[in-house]
């Protein structure tokens, strides 16, 4: 093959942009040198600073979504998204990409339109189980669409449909810990039970209310690994003890993961897929603060296969803590959803899309 210049785009969130890195890393990693990739986000959005972190160059369009409420700001989404697709195309005219790839956001839909439009291959990732708009309006035009959940044919059209799963960080994928490193790294004890709470780098208000609150009623054979983001973690810092470890960031999650006897999330795709290839017993709390509440829908699917459990966020701060107490005393309930929720894990993710991207171009 002559060197392949291949476009991905997408962003807005972390949940679109580290796919998009994975996806990216493997195609190096497969290709090397012949093969030359090139970003394309949303100006002014994460990505504009993640991905050229990751190694990579990238290209911004003045793009942003319809404000759900009024606003002024979408006053001026006629004006952008013509100057995006003009941009996209001097892109294209430029960089001359045999295949592109969207992950999702506003900037995915602008570039893979204009790449249809020029009868360029393009691969939809689709990390959620129940699509976003975006994708959904990409679909009739693309040439091939990877999911990370089964049952997707009610979305989009079943020719075109591979389950792959979401691609996930190398360090969870491929986790090799050794147990007492990560007892020592959180100074813990490895006769007490453990609880990993994760709130996302910002932090998740109603998860950190919900374990405040019944923070002093732990057992005595209980501890915590209290990850709350960065908005919240002055106020949990003050409840810091010797069984209540606090922290507004874990560098090191595949130790935090690998102590953790029960874990309690969001349901981000993303996080879904580690907590899938980690395989421990989940309390999933979906954030009712997203498009489409994607969140619910992504934990229905591992209820559904009694690989994890469900709490609403409106009852988190009432039966959080009790669940999760009487989950890690459940022996035989942690088993089952250990089994189940590792059968649905997919940790070879990133290969299989970037398989199905170069088919493409064959």
């Amino acid at each position: 093959m002559n060197k392949l210049n291949v476009i991905i785009s997408g962003g807005g969130t972390g949940g679109h942009i580290f796919p998009a890195i994975a996806i990216a890393n493997e195609l190096k990693a497969q290709l090397g040198d012949s093969v030359n990739i090139l970003f394309v986000g949303a100006q002014g959005r994460m990505e504009m600073e993640k991905v050229p972190a990751a190694g990579y160059a990238i290209e911004g369009l003045w793009i942003s979504g319809l404000q759900r409420k009024l606003s002024p700001q979408n006053l001026l989404l006629p004006f952008k998204i013509l100057s995006s697709l003009i941009k996209a195309h001097r892109i294209i005219n430029s960089f001359k990409p045999q295949l592109v790839i969207g992950v999702g956001g506003y900037a995915s839909a602008i570039i893979m339109k204009a790449a249809n439009q020029r009868n360029i291959p393009t691969l939809i990732q689709e990390q959620n189980s129940y699509p976003g708009i975006t994708n959904k309006m990409l679909a009739g035009g693309a040439s091939k669409i990877c999911v990370a959940y089964p049952n997707m044919d009610k979305f989009f059209n079943k020719s075109k449909l591979l389950l792959t799963g979401n691609p996930i960080r190398k360090e969870i994928s491929a986790m090799q810990v050794n147990k007492a490193d990560a007892y020592a790294y959180f100074n813990l004890n490895p006769n007490k039970k453990t609880i990993l709470i994760v709130g996302g780098s910002l932090g998740a208000l109603t998860i950190n209310e919900a374990i405040k609150n019944a923070s002093l009623l732990l057992p005595n054979d209980v501890q915590l690994i209290w990850q709350t983001g960065k908005n919240y973690y002055a106020t949990a810092a003050t409840m810091a003890s010797d069984v209540i470890h606090v922290y507004d960031f874990i560098a090191r999650m595949d130790y935090a993961f690998s102590v953790a006897d029960v874990v309690i999330s969001r349901a981000g795709a993303g996080t879904i897929s580690e907590l899938c290839v980690v395989g421990k017993p989940v309390i999933l709390i979906p954030s009712p603060n997203v498009a489409e509440d994607h969140q619910t829908h992504n934990a229905m699917a591992l209820v559904n296969s009694n690989a994890a459990i469900l709490i609403k966020d409106i009852d988190a701060k009432i039966k959080l803590m009790p669940a999760t107490l009487a989950l890690i005393n459940d022996t035989d309930k942690c088993a089952t959803l250990s089994i189940n929720i590792l059968s649905l894990a997919k940790p070879n993710s990133a290969k299989d899309i970037v398989a199905a991207a170069l088919a493409l171009v064959k």
